[in-house]
Protein backbone atom coordinates (compact mmCIF):
# COMPACT_ATOMS: atom_id res chain seq x y z
CA UNK A 1 0.00 0.00 0.00
CA UNK A 2 2.99 2.38 0.38
CA UNK A 3 3.94 1.89 -2.96
CA UNK A 4 0.57 2.94 -4.67
CA UNK A 5 -0.05 5.59 -6.93
CA UNK A 6 -2.42 7.43 -4.64
CA UNK A 7 0.17 7.50 -1.61
CA UNK A 8 3.42 8.47 -4.02
CA UNK A 9 1.22 11.49 -5.66
CA UNK A 10 0.23 12.40 -2.26
CA UNK A 11 4.22 12.80 -1.12
CA UNK A 12 4.94 14.73 -3.76
CA UNK A 13 3.09 17.60 -3.39
CA UNK A 14 4.62 17.77 0.00
CA UNK A 15 8.04 18.42 -1.11
CA UNK A 16 11.22 16.48 -0.03
CA UNK A 17 9.45 13.22 -0.05
CA UNK A 18 8.99 10.66 -2.42
CA UNK A 19 11.64 11.28 -5.39
CA UNK A 20 13.99 13.46 -3.11
CA UNK A 21 14.18 10.60 -0.45
CA UNK A 22 14.91 7.42 -3.79
CA UNK A 23 17.03 9.70 -6.01
CA UNK A 24 19.07 11.06 -2.84
CA UNK A 25 21.68 8.10 -3.45
CA UNK A 26 22.90 8.53 -7.04
CA UNK A 27 25.99 9.99 -7.48
CA UNK A 28 25.47 12.02 -10.99
CA UNK A 29 22.17 13.60 -9.41
CA UNK A 30 24.28 14.91 -6.28
CA UNK A 31 26.88 16.34 -8.63
CA UNK A 32 24.10 18.21 -9.98
CA UNK A 33 22.51 18.95 -7.19
CA UNK A 34 25.88 20.40 -5.83
CA UNK A 35 25.80 22.65 -9.01
CA UNK A 36 22.54 23.80 -8.74
CA UNK A 37 22.98 24.75 -5.06
CA UNK A 38 26.39 26.64 -5.79
CA UNK A 39 24.18 28.51 -8.38
CA UNK A 40 21.49 29.46 -6.39
CA UNK A 41 23.77 30.73 -3.28
CA UNK A 42 25.81 32.69 -6.03
CA UNK A 43 22.30 34.38 -7.39
CA UNK A 44 21.37 35.14 -3.92
CA UNK A 45 25.02 37.15 -3.05
CA UNK A 46 24.70 38.77 -6.10
CA UNK A 47 21.42 39.57 -5.92
CA UNK A 48 21.69 41.00 -2.26
CA UNK A 49 24.97 42.64 -3.33
CA UNK A 50 23.71 44.64 -6.69
CA UNK A 51 19.96 45.16 -4.97
CA UNK A 52 19.04 48.58 -6.14
CA UNK A 53 19.22 51.59 -3.35
CA UNK A 54 17.06 54.01 -5.32
CA UNK A 55 19.79 56.62 -5.35
CA UNK A 56 20.58 55.93 -9.03
CA UNK A 57 16.88 56.27 -9.97
CA UNK A 58 16.36 59.07 -8.36
CA UNK A 59 19.07 60.99 -9.93
CA UNK A 60 17.98 59.79 -13.44
CA UNK A 61 14.24 61.46 -13.09
CA UNK A 62 15.91 64.55 -11.95
CA UNK A 63 18.42 64.58 -14.34
CA UNK A 64 15.91 63.71 -16.80
CA UNK A 65 13.01 66.60 -15.17
CA UNK A 66 15.93 69.05 -15.70
CA UNK A 67 16.16 68.66 -19.81
CA UNK A 68 12.14 68.42 -19.98
CA UNK A 69 11.97 64.31 -20.96
CA UNK A 70 10.03 63.80 -17.06
CA UNK A 71 5.98 65.43 -17.62
CA UNK A 72 3.05 63.99 -15.64
CA UNK A 73 0.36 61.91 -17.73
CA UNK A 74 -3.27 61.99 -16.80
CA UNK A 75 -6.72 60.71 -17.74
CA UNK A 76 -9.21 62.99 -19.58
CA UNK A 77 -12.62 62.83 -21.03
CA UNK A 78 -13.03 63.79 -24.15
CA UNK A 79 -16.15 66.68 -23.90
CA UNK A 80 -15.96 68.65 -27.70
CA UNK A 81 -14.18 68.31 -30.94
CA UNK A 82 -14.19 71.70 -32.95
CA UNK A 83 -13.02 71.61 -36.41
CA UNK A 84 -12.44 75.35 -38.16
CA UNK A 85 -9.51 77.17 -39.82
CA UNK A 86 -6.01 77.39 -38.42
CA UNK A 87 -5.25 79.95 -36.62
CA UNK A 88 -2.25 80.29 -39.24
CA UNK A 89 -4.62 80.38 -42.01
CA UNK A 90 -4.41 82.96 -44.77
CA UNK A 91 -7.10 82.93 -47.80
CA UNK A 92 -4.49 82.55 -50.27
CA UNK A 93 -3.35 79.53 -47.91
CA UNK A 94 -6.32 78.31 -46.08
CA UNK A 95 -5.56 75.02 -43.41
CA UNK A 96 -8.33 73.16 -41.47
CA UNK A 97 -7.44 72.21 -37.58
CA UNK A 98 -9.26 70.15 -35.06
CA UNK A 99 -9.18 71.25 -31.36
CA UNK A 100 -10.26 68.96 -28.73
CA UNK A 101 -11.55 69.90 -25.44
CA UNK A 102 -11.37 67.57 -22.45
CA UNK A 103 -12.30 67.55 -18.99
CA UNK A 104 -9.38 66.08 -16.60
CA UNK A 105 -10.38 63.24 -14.25
CA UNK A 106 -6.92 63.49 -11.89
CA UNK A 107 -4.19 65.56 -11.08
CA UNK A 108 -4.44 69.21 -9.21
CA UNK A 109 -7.13 70.29 -11.83
CA UNK A 110 -9.75 67.32 -11.18
CA UNK A 111 -13.10 68.33 -13.24
CA UNK A 112 -11.73 71.52 -15.34
CA UNK A 113 -11.90 71.84 -19.12
CA UNK A 114 -8.59 71.71 -20.67
CA UNK A 115 -8.50 72.77 -24.98
CA UNK A 116 -5.79 71.60 -26.46
CA UNK A 117 -3.66 73.48 -28.96
CA UNK A 118 -4.84 73.02 -32.52
CA UNK A 119 -3.87 70.68 -34.65
CA UNK A 120 -4.02 70.26 -38.78
CA UNK A 121 -6.54 68.11 -40.10
CA UNK A 122 -4.18 67.34 -43.46
CA UNK A 123 -0.60 67.32 -42.35
CA UNK A 124 -0.46 66.71 -38.71
CA UNK A 125 0.29 62.92 -38.27
CA UNK A 126 -0.51 63.07 -34.53
CA UNK A 127 -4.69 63.39 -35.01
CA UNK A 128 -5.87 61.22 -32.65
CA UNK A 129 -9.17 59.25 -33.61
CA UNK A 130 -11.67 59.88 -30.12
CA UNK A 131 -15.17 60.00 -30.40
CA UNK A 132 -17.12 62.06 -27.61
CA UNK A 133 -16.92 60.26 -24.48
CA UNK A 134 -13.54 58.55 -24.98
CA UNK A 135 -11.09 58.47 -22.26
CA UNK A 136 -7.38 59.97 -23.42
CA UNK A 137 -4.01 60.65 -21.36
CA UNK A 138 -2.86 64.02 -21.25
CA UNK A 139 0.76 64.79 -20.89
CA UNK A 140 0.88 68.12 -18.64
CA UNK A 141 4.09 70.22 -17.99
CA UNK A 142 3.87 71.55 -14.70
CA UNK A 143 6.79 74.60 -15.72
CA UNK A 144 5.08 76.25 -18.46
CA UNK A 145 1.19 75.02 -17.36
CA UNK A 146 1.00 73.16 -20.84
CA UNK A 147 -1.27 70.66 -21.51
CA UNK A 148 -0.67 68.24 -24.70
CA UNK A 149 -2.22 64.84 -25.93
CA UNK A 150 -0.06 62.14 -25.07
CA UNK A 151 -1.53 58.78 -25.54
CA UNK A 152 -4.87 56.75 -26.29
CA UNK A 153 -6.01 55.41 -22.74
CA UNK A 154 -5.62 51.44 -23.71
CA UNK A 155 -5.80 50.16 -19.84
CA UNK A 156 -9.36 48.61 -20.21
CA UNK A 157 -8.65 46.55 -23.03
CA UNK A 158 -5.38 45.41 -22.04
CA UNK A 159 -6.87 44.38 -18.54
CA UNK A 160 -9.82 42.48 -20.18
CA UNK A 161 -6.91 41.11 -22.02
CA UNK A 162 -5.03 40.27 -19.27
CA UNK A 163 -7.69 39.05 -17.36
CA UNK A 164 -8.53 36.54 -20.64
CA UNK A 165 -5.88 35.01 -20.60
CA UNK A 166 -5.40 34.56 -16.94
CA UNK A 167 -8.88 32.74 -17.85
CA UNK A 168 -7.71 30.32 -20.38
CA UNK A 169 -4.40 29.44 -18.79
CA UNK A 170 -6.06 28.20 -15.74
CA UNK A 171 -9.25 26.95 -17.18
CA UNK A 172 -6.20 24.56 -19.34
CA UNK A 173 -3.47 24.32 -16.88
CA UNK A 174 -5.70 24.53 -13.73
CA UNK A 175 -3.12 24.85 -10.68
CA UNK A 176 -0.20 24.33 -12.74
CA UNK A 177 -1.29 27.08 -14.89
CA UNK A 178 -2.21 29.19 -11.45
CA UNK A 179 1.71 28.66 -10.59
CA UNK A 180 3.00 29.45 -14.11
CA UNK A 181 0.85 33.11 -13.32
CA UNK A 182 2.92 33.75 -10.27
CA UNK A 183 6.14 32.73 -11.83
CA UNK A 184 5.18 34.97 -14.83
CA UNK A 185 4.87 37.92 -12.48
CA UNK A 186 7.70 37.11 -10.94
CA UNK A 187 9.58 37.62 -13.66
CA UNK A 188 7.87 40.93 -14.50
CA UNK A 189 8.88 42.36 -10.81
CA UNK A 190 12.60 41.35 -11.17
CA UNK A 191 12.76 43.28 -14.54
CA UNK A 192 11.03 46.18 -13.03
CA UNK A 193 11.72 46.13 -9.62
CA UNK A 194 15.53 44.90 -9.74
CA UNK A 195 16.84 44.95 -13.40
CA UNK A 196 16.39 48.60 -13.88
CA UNK A 197 16.60 50.13 -10.48
CA UNK A 198 19.85 47.99 -10.20
CA UNK A 199 21.37 49.35 -13.13
CA UNK A 200 20.46 53.06 -12.73
CA UNK A 201 22.40 52.67 -9.73
CA UNK A 202 25.92 52.34 -11.35
CA UNK A 203 25.93 48.72 -11.32
CA UNK A 204 27.30 46.60 -14.32
CA UNK A 205 24.39 45.84 -16.41
CA UNK A 206 25.92 42.77 -18.06
CA UNK A 207 26.11 41.40 -14.46
CA UNK A 208 22.79 42.44 -12.94
CA UNK A 209 21.61 40.86 -16.33
CA UNK A 210 23.25 37.65 -15.46
CA UNK A 211 22.01 37.51 -12.08
CA UNK A 212 18.53 38.78 -12.69
CA UNK A 213 18.34 35.18 -15.31
CA UNK A 214 19.68 32.64 -12.81
CA UNK A 215 16.67 34.26 -10.09
CA UNK A 216 14.40 34.10 -12.94
CA UNK A 217 15.42 30.27 -13.86
CA UNK A 218 15.46 29.36 -10.43
CA UNK A 219 11.93 30.54 -9.32
CA UNK A 220 10.19 29.96 -12.70
CA UNK A 221 10.97 26.81 -13.14
CA UNK A 222 10.75 25.33 -9.41
CA UNK A 223 6.96 27.52 -9.41
CA UNK A 224 6.12 26.10 -12.11
CA UNK A 225 7.30 22.52 -12.26
CA UNK A 226 7.52 21.85 -8.53
CA UNK A 227 10.60 20.78 -6.73
CA UNK A 228 11.38 17.83 -8.13
CA UNK A 229 14.95 15.99 -9.24
CA UNK A 230 12.97 16.65 -12.92
CA UNK A 231 13.37 20.23 -12.48
CA UNK A 232 16.74 20.23 -11.05
CA UNK A 233 18.06 18.52 -13.68
CA UNK A 234 16.16 20.64 -16.37
CA UNK A 235 17.21 23.89 -14.30
CA UNK A 236 20.87 22.48 -14.62
CA UNK A 237 20.73 22.32 -18.28
CA UNK A 238 19.08 25.35 -18.83
CA UNK A 239 22.41 27.33 -16.60
CA UNK A 240 25.08 25.42 -18.31
CA UNK A 241 22.98 26.33 -21.58
CA UNK A 242 22.72 29.94 -20.52
CA UNK A 243 26.35 30.48 -19.59
CA UNK A 244 27.54 29.18 -22.91
CA UNK A 245 25.10 32.06 -24.91
CA UNK A 246 26.93 34.45 -22.40
CA UNK A 247 30.79 33.39 -23.47
CA UNK A 248 29.81 33.36 -27.44
CA UNK A 249 27.29 36.25 -26.55
CA UNK A 250 30.42 38.24 -24.83
CA UNK A 251 32.44 37.46 -27.54
CA UNK A 252 31.19 38.25 -30.68
CA UNK A 253 29.65 41.24 -29.39
CA UNK A 254 33.27 42.63 -28.28
CA UNK A 255 34.30 41.30 -32.51
CA UNK A 256 31.34 43.46 -33.61
CA UNK A 257 32.50 46.34 -31.50
CA UNK A 258 28.81 47.75 -31.00
CA UNK A 259 28.53 50.76 -29.38
CA UNK A 260 24.90 50.93 -28.10
CA UNK A 261 23.60 54.28 -29.43
CA UNK A 262 21.81 52.78 -32.44
CA UNK A 263 18.47 53.51 -31.02
CA UNK A 264 16.83 56.65 -29.88
CA UNK A 265 16.33 55.45 -26.57
CA UNK A 266 20.45 54.83 -25.96
CA UNK A 267 20.74 57.63 -27.04
CA UNK A 268 18.76 59.46 -25.03
CA UNK A 269 19.98 57.29 -21.71
CA UNK A 270 23.71 58.57 -21.29
CA UNK A 271 22.08 62.34 -21.02
CA UNK A 272 20.04 61.15 -17.57
CA UNK A 273 22.19 58.83 -16.02
CA UNK A 274 26.28 58.99 -15.94
CA UNK A 275 28.64 56.15 -16.56
CA UNK A 276 25.70 53.88 -18.20
CA UNK A 277 27.56 50.86 -20.67
CA UNK A 278 25.37 50.97 -22.84
CA UNK A 279 26.82 47.97 -24.86
CA UNK A 280 27.13 45.85 -22.05
CA UNK A 281 23.02 46.47 -21.96
CA UNK A 282 23.15 45.36 -25.31
CA UNK A 283 24.23 42.16 -23.97
CA UNK A 284 22.60 41.70 -21.12
CA UNK A 285 19.19 41.86 -22.82
CA UNK A 286 20.43 39.22 -25.09
CA UNK A 287 21.01 37.13 -22.35
CA UNK A 288 17.38 38.01 -20.73
CA UNK A 289 16.37 37.30 -24.30
CA UNK A 290 17.42 33.86 -24.75
CA UNK A 291 16.46 32.36 -21.49
CA UNK A 292 12.68 32.52 -22.17
CA UNK A 293 12.81 29.58 -24.60
CA UNK A 294 15.87 27.65 -23.04
CA UNK A 295 13.39 26.51 -19.90
CA UNK A 296 11.08 24.86 -22.16
CA UNK A 297 13.86 23.28 -24.32
CA UNK A 298 15.23 21.90 -21.17
CA UNK A 299 12.28 20.55 -18.95
CA UNK A 300 10.70 18.68 -22.36
CA UNK A 301 14.05 16.92 -22.60
CA UNK A 302 14.38 15.58 -19.20
CA UNK A 303 10.61 14.67 -19.66
CA UNK A 304 11.36 13.30 -22.44
CA UNK A 305 14.10 11.09 -21.54
CA UNK A 306 12.17 10.35 -18.14
CA UNK A 307 9.31 8.67 -20.81
CA UNK A 308 11.77 6.98 -22.64
CA UNK A 309 13.68 4.66 -20.17
CA UNK A 310 9.70 4.43 -17.75
CA UNK A 311 8.84 2.37 -21.51
CA UNK A 312 12.31 0.78 -22.07
CA UNK A 313 13.93 0.26 -17.95
CA UNK A 314 16.57 -1.84 -19.70
CA UNK A 315 17.65 0.41 -22.62
CA UNK A 316 21.46 1.30 -22.60
CA UNK A 317 22.72 4.70 -21.21
CA UNK A 318 23.78 5.23 -24.67
CA UNK A 319 20.73 4.45 -26.65
CA UNK A 320 18.64 6.20 -24.34
CA UNK A 321 20.86 9.28 -24.92
CA UNK A 322 20.43 8.81 -28.49
CA UNK A 323 16.66 8.29 -28.62
CA UNK A 324 16.74 11.60 -26.69
CA UNK A 325 18.57 13.42 -29.01
CA UNK A 326 16.13 12.33 -31.74
CA UNK A 327 13.49 13.91 -30.30
CA UNK A 328 14.95 17.19 -29.61
CA UNK A 329 16.23 17.18 -32.98
CA UNK A 330 12.48 17.95 -33.95
CA UNK A 331 12.13 20.69 -30.66
CA UNK A 332 15.25 22.32 -31.88
CA UNK A 333 14.15 22.59 -35.84
CA UNK A 334 11.19 24.64 -34.51
CA UNK A 335 12.42 26.92 -31.64
CA UNK A 336 15.40 27.84 -33.44
CA UNK A 337 13.13 30.09 -35.37
CA UNK A 338 11.60 31.65 -32.14
CA UNK A 339 14.51 34.06 -31.28
CA UNK A 340 14.29 35.05 -35.14
CA UNK A 341 10.36 35.56 -35.14
CA UNK A 342 10.29 37.56 -32.16
CA UNK A 343 13.03 39.94 -32.93
CA UNK A 344 11.84 40.15 -36.57
CA UNK A 345 8.31 40.97 -35.29
CA UNK A 346 9.57 44.01 -33.15
CA UNK A 347 11.68 45.44 -35.55
CA UNK A 348 8.94 45.31 -38.78
CA UNK A 349 9.05 49.45 -39.34
CA UNK A 350 12.87 49.47 -39.24
CA UNK A 351 12.72 46.27 -41.64
CA UNK A 352 10.59 48.08 -44.14
CA UNK A 353 13.03 51.18 -44.14
CA UNK A 354 16.22 49.37 -44.56
CA UNK A 355 14.12 48.06 -47.33
CA UNK A 356 13.98 50.85 -49.55
CA UNK A 357 16.78 51.87 -48.27
CA UNK A 358 18.50 50.42 -51.53
CA UNK A 359 21.38 48.87 -50.04
CA UNK A 360 22.51 45.29 -50.22
CA UNK A 361 21.74 42.54 -47.86
CA UNK A 362 25.40 42.50 -46.53
CA UNK A 363 25.30 46.40 -45.66
CA UNK A 364 21.76 46.32 -44.32
CA UNK A 365 23.08 43.35 -42.13
CA UNK A 366 26.31 44.98 -41.19
CA UNK A 367 24.22 48.42 -39.47
CA UNK A 368 24.46 48.10 -35.79
CA UNK A 369 20.73 47.99 -35.60
CA UNK A 370 20.82 44.96 -37.80
CA UNK A 371 23.65 43.18 -36.74
CA UNK A 372 22.94 43.19 -32.57
CA UNK A 373 19.61 41.28 -34.03
CA UNK A 374 21.71 39.00 -35.75
CA UNK A 375 24.44 38.62 -32.95
CA UNK A 376 21.46 38.22 -30.42
CA UNK A 377 19.58 35.45 -32.40
CA UNK A 378 22.54 33.42 -33.47
CA UNK A 379 23.66 33.38 -30.18
CA UNK A 380 21.03 32.32 -28.32
CA UNK A 381 20.18 30.11 -30.84
CA UNK A 382 23.58 28.34 -30.03
CA UNK A 383 22.87 28.12 -26.58
CA UNK A 384 18.92 26.23 -27.62
CA UNK A 385 20.89 23.55 -29.89
CA UNK A 386 23.54 23.11 -26.93
CA UNK A 387 20.36 22.65 -24.28
CA UNK A 388 19.40 19.34 -25.94
CA UNK A 389 22.78 17.52 -25.92
CA UNK A 390 23.64 18.89 -22.31
CA UNK A 391 19.96 18.31 -20.65
CA UNK A 392 19.78 15.02 -22.25
CA UNK A 393 23.26 13.85 -21.67
CA UNK A 394 22.49 14.97 -17.41
CA UNK A 395 18.86 12.68 -17.39
CA UNK A 396 20.47 10.05 -19.26
CA UNK A 397 23.67 9.80 -16.36
CA UNK A 398 20.74 9.80 -14.04
CA UNK A 399 18.37 7.45 -15.75
CA UNK A 400 20.19 4.55 -15.71
CA UNK A 401 19.47 1.04 -17.11
CA UNK A 402 17.69 -0.91 -14.36
CA UNK A 403 20.30 -3.21 -14.17
CA UNK A 404 22.78 -0.50 -13.10
CA UNK A 405 20.14 0.11 -10.18
CA UNK A 406 20.14 -3.37 -8.87
CA UNK A 407 21.24 -4.24 -5.30
CA UNK A 408 22.84 -7.34 -4.40
CA UNK A 409 21.04 -10.61 -4.28
CA UNK A 410 22.08 -11.03 -0.43
CA UNK A 411 20.81 -7.90 0.57
CA UNK A 412 16.90 -7.50 1.93
CA UNK A 413 14.29 -7.27 -0.65
CA UNK A 414 12.59 -4.60 1.88
CA UNK A 415 15.96 -2.20 1.43
CA UNK A 416 16.50 -2.68 -2.09
CA UNK A 417 13.01 -1.55 -2.54
CA UNK A 418 13.52 0.87 -0.60
CA UNK A 419 16.46 2.32 -2.47
CA UNK A 420 16.15 1.88 -5.69
CA UNK A 421 14.90 4.95 -7.61
CA UNK A 422 10.99 4.47 -9.83
CA UNK A 423 10.33 6.70 -12.36
CA UNK A 424 7.30 7.70 -10.79
CA UNK A 425 9.99 9.31 -8.00
CA UNK A 426 11.47 11.31 -11.27
CA UNK A 427 8.49 12.37 -13.15
CA UNK A 428 6.82 15.82 -13.46
CA UNK A 429 4.42 16.50 -10.76
CA UNK A 430 0.52 15.69 -11.55
CA UNK A 431 -0.98 18.45 -9.39
CA UNK A 432 -4.63 19.61 -10.24
CA UNK A 433 -7.43 21.76 -7.96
Amino acid sequence: MADSPHHHSHSHSHGLTGGWVDWVGDPVLRLVVAGVVVAALATLVGVVALWPTGQGRDAAIANADEIGLVTQRLTATLQEVVDGPCSYSTPDNPQECRTFTFELLEGAGVGSMVTLPEINLEFDPRLPDLALGDQAVLGYEESTDFYFFADQDRRTPLLWLTGLFAVVVIALGRFRGALALLAMATTLLVLVGFVAPSVLDGNDPLLVAVIAAAAIAFVSLYLTHGFTPTTTVALAGTMSALGLTLALSWVFFELARFTGVATEEALILPAITEDLNLSGLLLGGAIIGALGALDDVTVTQVATVAELRHRSPRLPTTELFASGIRVGRDHIASTVNTLLLAYAGASMPLLLLFAISDQSLSMVANSELIAVEIVRTLCGSIGLVAAVPITTALAAAILRPEQDRSEPATEPRRQRAKTNPRWEDFAPQRTEL
